[in-house]
């Protein structure tokens, strides 16, 4: 199934949180619990529509990995794979 985004949304696959350190320390979970989190871009809107009739591109690409507010996605899944929606003001960085 393909997922074509409207305006300046974007779909997005979450990536599972590392749960241990470099050096071996296990993260409980309710330390991560209001961190950003990553997950990886499937799928780019076309833009927002501005005022004159024109479009502002979104600047995020597919396959780029970004960090996000926790609670700002909308989540749904399909065929058992859970997927996130956000806009593209919700993105707080891109990960290089």
């Amino acid at each position: 199934m393909k997922l074509n985004p409207t305006s300046n949304h974007i779909i997005l696959k979450p990536l599972d949180a590392e749960k241990t350190t470099a050096s071996g320390i296990i993260i409980p979970d309710t330390v991560s619990k209001d961190k950003p989190e990553q997950a990886e871009v499937l799928a780019v809107g076309p833009g927002k529509v501005l005022e004159g009739g024109s479009r502002q591109p979104v600047e995020i690409k597919v396959g780029q990995k970004v960090l996000f507010k926790k609670y700002s996605p909308d989540e749904f899944e399909i065929d058992n794979q859970k997927y996130l929606v956000i806009s593209e003001e919700d993105v707080i960085a891109i990960i290089e």
